[in-house]
């Protein structure tokens, strides 16, 4: 019992940084170590990551909100794109052979975590506000429907690749950008968790409630640092984060 609850929390420190410092899936964090450590079938382990996802997205959401740091507009045209394009990639993946791509996440927010690092993101609000808002809403679907096929088809990656494109592509700030993830990943991930239980039925209780309180607290806690902090220390703390959580996913997926 105190074992179970000891990874449970270990689970949902790691996924309640990612989340709140990066707008990670608690997916990429929880999943594996629930597997690994507990031997829970991976699709149970899924479905207590996507139901730990919505509430720690929701409340670091509302604590970006609050301190302006969330786009909403774009924001819910991404979220569209994103759930619409995860069924048709997940469509398209059931008629093609399995491709070996389990790891794309975990390398990617290994990847991502080095590059804010080494090249931090130090875009404005100013600029952000001169960009053309016609033009920001195309870019938000294309970037939803891009997404949503990669999540659809491969199965994970999606809380990085929001960062990435709207970091990168749309030029958002790094609060505003995990802020906007963040509140994309409370509705995919209530969807997500919804369809499991659904299809699957009710998880290991005991894990599902540990591992939601602590990815609950911990997003909490880092979306109010995140949002306190400035820049170039959010570029690094987000690095840092998203650098270890990497490395320790692919620890505990040797040990799957």
């Amino acid at each position: 019992m105190m074992y179970k609850l000891l990874i449970c929390f270990i689970a949902g420190i790691g996924a309640g940084l990612g989340t709140g410092f990066a707008g990670m899936s608690a997916a990429a964090v929880i999943s594996p170590m629930l597997i690994a450590f507990l031997g829970l079938p991976a699709y149970e382990a899924v479905g207590i990551a996507l139901a730990s996802d919505v509430l720690a997205s929701a409340v670091s959401a509302y604590t970006y909100g609050k301190n302006k740091n969330l786009d909403i507009r774009n924001g819910f045209v991404m979220m569209i794109m994103v759930l619409l394009f995860t069924l048709f990639g997940s469509w398209i993946a059931s008629l093609v052979p399995n491709a070996a791509m389990g790891n794309f996440s975990v390398f990617m927010t290994l990847l991502l975590g080095i590059k804010f690092m080494v090249k931090p993101v130090m875009a404005t609000k100013e600029s952000m506000r001169a960009a053309d808002a016609g033009k920001r809403i195309i870019q938000s679907a294309a970037s939803g429907m891009a997404v949503g096929f990669i999540c659809g088809f491969i199965g994970a990656g999606g809380g990085m690749m929001m960062l990435l494109l709207l970091t990168g592509v749309l030029g958002y700030e790094l609060k505003t950008a995990v802020g906007t993830s963040v509140f994309i990943m409370t509705f995919t991930a209530l969807t997500g968790a919804v369809s499991h239980f659904a299809i699957g039925g009710m998880p290991d209780i005991l894990c599902l409630v540990f591992c939601v309180l602590s990815t609950l607290l911990w997003a909490r806690i880092a979306a109010k640092f995140a949002n306190r902090a400035s820049a170039a220390v959010l570029n690094r703390a987000v690095g840092a984060v998203l650098s270890v959580l990497g490395i320790a996913i692919l620890a505990v997926s040797c040990l799957d």
